[in-house]
């Protein structure tokens, strides 16, 4: 039997994201990366939920039909996370001003990131989606500790300002999540199982 038939399904991270890519990395199986273009605005009147699982699916899709239509067989990643409180979403500030603005208005509360998940299959056209739910409760910090915090970790990337992985842990009063690493921003549980069902080789794919 030849080695293309053996061969697992390539493997394709839709996403800019460099933390998105680090915890793939985990894995230790073999992906690229295609950064998707997309609009990422919210739709009027759409729930953080939906937000989410809609850039998610349509990330991975537009990532099929540029550079996956009419190849061998691909599973593409679609990720995306939308934080949330009192109805309100959060996505990446981008500067320092709004940054310090959403930390500041979170402060106190309870947050919920919805970090959702698309596993496409080319082959099939198949696509297995997931909203992950982490809810965060945040600590009463005085804006000199916030203010300190962004100018040690510019969180500019990310939804809510707040690098769990990093100093912003300290902002946290508590994480409940089914997925630790869904906070991140790629739910691995989820991504796995899907993979899996999916037949992907996830203990001989190297």
């Amino acid at each position: 039997m030849s080695d293309s038939l053996n061969r697992p399904p390539r493997l394709v991270l839709a996403s800019s994201s460099r933390y998105r890519r680090e915890l793939l990395e985990r894995l230790r199986i073999p992906f690229d990366v295609i950064v998707p273009d997309i609009d990422e605005t919210p739709l009027a009147d759409e729930s953080p939920e939906t937000t989410a699982l809609r850039l998610a699916e349509a990330k991975a899709r537009a990532v099929v039909a540029l550079h996956a239509a009419g190849e061998a067989r691909t599973l593409v990643i679609g990720s995306d996370q939308v934080a949330t409180y009192d109805g309100l979403q959060i996505g990446k500030p981008g500067t320092h001003e709004k940054a310090l603005a959403q930390l500041q208005a979170m402060r106190g509360r309870e947050v919920l990131f919805h970090s959702a998940l698309c596993l496409f299959d080319s082959g099939s056209g198949a696509a297995q989606t997931l909203d992950v739910v982490t809810h965060v409760r945040f600590r009463n910090m005085p804006d000199t500790d916030l203010e300190a915090y962004l100018r040690a970790e510019t969180p500019y990337d990310v939804a809510g300002s707040a690098k769990s992985e990093g100093l912003g842990i300290a902002l946290l009063e508590a994480i409940e999540s089914d997925d630790p690493t869904a906070l991140i921003g790629l739910p691995l549980i989820a991504l796995t199982r899907m993979l899996l069902a999916a037949g992907y080789p996830l203990f001989g794919a190297r």
